[in-house]
């Protein structure tokens, strides 16, 4: 109950009302930095999450080989259909 009365501005459980002091806005470094951090907490726990060969198939997946399509452009039902060229 004293989260929610402390999140929402209510008096503390002894009754009285707190005293609370207005922060200066954040700048925009300070707002970068806080989140570049957590970008890297979120990383963090990624890395912890995943073992080394899953770390390492999402590092190279941009260079995986992918075989070619197979068959044309042109299917069975477009018979009737004139050539593209």
């Amino acid at each position: 109950m004293s989260f929610l009365r402390r999140l929402l501005g209510g008096a503390q459980g002894n009754g009285q009302a707190e005293q609370a002091t207005p922060e200066p806005p954040a700048t925009a470094a300070e707002l970068e930095e806080a989140e570049r951090q957590h970008e890297l907490d979120v990383l963090r726990g990624e890395a912890a999450r995943l073992s080394e060969l899953q770390q390492r198939q999402l590092r190279y997946a941009d260079r995986a080989w992918t075989p070619p399509r197979q068959g044309g452009e042109r299917r069975a039902d477009d018979e009737d259909a004139p050539p593209s060229e």
